[in-house]
C-alpha cells in the first residue's frame, strides 16, 4: 500500500480542527502494513497535539463521536479510529490515536 494512507489520514484529521487557529502538530508514529483475507491496509499511530486558546475545547469536539466520524481519505478508507491517550496541560491538548486504513478497491 502506497504512503499515500498515512498521508490523506493525516489531512483529514487536520480538517476536522478547521476552526482552530492555534498550532496543530500531528506525527505519525507508526504505519505498518496490515492485511487480512479480504483486504489489505495500514495501521496508523498518530500523536496530535494542539497549542493555542480553545485547544482543550477543540480537542474535545475532536474526540466527541469520532468513532462515528467520515473521514475522506481518497481511494482508501478508514474503519476504525480509537483514543489510546489523551491530555490537557497548560493550554496544550495532546492525544494519541490508533487507526486502520484499507484499500477502497
Amino acid at each position: 500500500m502506497s504512503a499515500s494512507a498515512a498521508g490523506a489520514l493525516r489531512r483529514a484529521i487536520r480538517a476536522a480542527f478547521g476552526g482552530f487557529a492555534g498550532l496543530i502538530e500531528i506525527d505519525a508514529r507508526d504505519v505498518r502494513e496490515w492485511a487480512s483475507v479480504t483486504f489489505t491496509g495500514e495501521r496508523h499511530l498518530l500523536a496530535l497535539r494542539l497549542e493555542g486558546s480553545g485547544a482543550g475545547d477543540a480537542m474535545a469536539r475532536f474526540r466527541d463521536g469520532l468513532e462515528d466520524r467520515e473521514f475522506d481519505l481518497g481511494d482508501h478508507i478508514l474503519v476504525d479510529i480509537a483514543v489510546i491517550d489523551a491530555r490537557f496541560d497548560s493550554g496544550i491538548a495532546g492525544i494519541t490515536l490508533e487507526a486502520l486504513t484499507v484499500a477502497a478497491d
